[in-house]
């Protein structure tokens, strides 16, 4: 019995060297784990950090990677390198795209006693992480919640214990305050004349509804002999476009006339002083102008350069822009009616522009939501994305009660996104029944939403 545990011994001790030699064996042919990644006595020095131990989820110890923000490097006469980071914003230095819908200048803004060489306004993507990781905890919840689709067609069982949401909105600082029915099919404008206490919507029921801004009731309905593709107010004036013609009533002088020439659908309308333009099905642009003499609005202009329908229109600083189904954002010069720029960079119909302090936002069916900015050569690059689960429809801005941009973007997916600029952090979410197809902003925190069933809603930023 005493020889068998010997043996044993013996044996676990021939085990035991045979490993040590091994490793020792190992050890020569492969540095250290740290010293193979570039990790002397004096630490990391190949400054990459673990990513996940940055999202907090790194079990390996030791790891690789370091699990602290790299220390920038020191040249050689001691002072701090220019890292150069990447720009995700960019205020140019010439350019200055002036505001539309709404949304409100940041806090970079031009000094008129300075001359045109103003210096640049850069946010790096570092620091709009940092905002947004200060901020978004007490903003909404890190997850939104999904919307209930049993609770929409009244059929949960779950009742206050489901999991998802039984309601139209989440999110905090607004609220919903009344709810408009009468249209029977999609809602594709919303326009608050000045001067009037009415609120008009056009619908593909081919109905215009005005309703009382007081008592939220329809009081006057006009039919019209098409579908209404889009509807706009400027000054006391409403714009309607319709198949093959363009609608005008102005509130002020109690008048009425219609613009012949567009060829097709009017999908999108813009006005810039006295120019009115209208984005038609057959890929044109068509400006009309008032002619002050003869006290009529002529035909002035045809701009030919998009192969598909234009879906969007916006004008800033002297140029109107063009988002197109052929994928295409057009810059046109409003003086000269001349094509500037042609900007490609959407894979799919771009559905919305919008106009926020130096930037153009731009919305389109592949999903994505994007930033332009002008560069030193005087065109637009993109600056900035945000990738979205669903297509754009479409896009407005206004100011908070507090000042802050908030940019309104809807989506495919029946629901609207609340985005505090210049952060896109998000500080709420919409839902419908249908696609949302157009977001109107109006005044002391006021905005609108109809959807394609017909419904428009009344919402209130607190």
């Amino acid at each position: 019995m005493f020889r068998e545990v010997f043996y044993s011994l013996q044996a676990i001790v021939i085990v035991i060297r045979c490993i040590i030699m091994m490793d020792m064996k190992t050890a020569r042919r492969n540095p250290f784990v740290f010293e193979r990644i570039g990790c002397g006595a004096e630490g990391y020095i190949n400054n990459k950090v673990c990513k996940y131990w940055v999202a907090g989820r790194c079990n390996r110890n030791p790891c690789r990677f370091l699990h602290q923000e790299p220390q920038p490097k020191q040249n050689q006469k001691g002072g701090n390198p220019n890292p150069n980071p990447k720009k995700t914003w960019k205020n140019p230095n010439y350019v200055n795209i002036s505001n539309q819908a709404g949304a409100v200048s940041s806090d970079c803004k031009r000094n008129d006693a300075v001359n045109s060489k103003s210096k640049e306004c850069e946010v790096t993507r570092k620091e709009i992480l940092i905002e947004r990781s200060e901020s978004i905890v007490e903003k909404i919840p890190k997850a939104l919640p999904m919307l209930c689709q049993y609770w929409v067609t009244g059929d949960c069982v779950h009742g206050d214990n489901c999991k998802d949401l039984h309601s139209w909105f989440c999110g905090s600082r607004f609220s919903l305050l009344a709810k408009l029915e009468g249209h029977k099919k999609a809602v594709t404008g919303i326009a608050l004349p000045s001067g009037s206490d009415k609120l008009l919507s056009g619908s593909k029921d081919e109905a215009v509804r005005l309703w009382d801004c007081h008592s939220g009731q329809c009081v006057h309905i006009i039919i019209l002999s098409s579908e209404i593709e889009c509807l706009i107010s400027e000054g006391s004036c409403v714009f309607v476009g319709l198949r093959n013609a363009v609608r005008i009533w102005n509130f002020d002088a109690q008048s009425e006339l219609v613009l012949n020439g567009p060829n097709g659908l009017v999908y999108s309308l813009a006005v810039h002083d006295d120019i009115l333009f209208a984005g038609v099905q057959d890929g044109s642009i068509l400006a009309w102008k008032s002619n002050s003499e003869s006290h009529r609005v002529e035909l002035v202009a045809t701009l030919k350069g998009h192969r598909s329908s234009v879906l969007s229109l916006v004008v800033g600083c002297s140029r109107l822009y063009s988002g197109s189904e052929d994928r295409t954002i057009r810059v046109w010069d409003v003086k000269t009616l001349q094509c500037l720029h042609t900007l490609n960079g959407h894979s799919s119909s771009v559905t919305a522009v919008l106009c926020w302090d130096s930037y153009l936002l731009s919305g389109s069916l592949d999903n994505t939501l994007k930033v332009w900015a002008a560069t030193e050569s005087g065109s637009l690059e993109v600056v900035y994305e945000v990738e979205e689960t669903d297509g754009i429809l479409a896009l407005s801005g206004m100011k908070d009660p507090e000042g802050k941009p908030i940019l309104f973007c809807s989506c495919k997916d029946n629901s609207v996104r609340l985005y505090e600029l210049p952060t896109f952090l998000e500080r709420g979410r919409i839902f419908s029944k249908s696609q949302i197809l157009t977001v109107k902003a109006g005044v002391d925190g006021l905005f609108f939403t109809g959807d394609a069933t017909g419904e428009l809603f009344v919402w209130k930023l607190n």
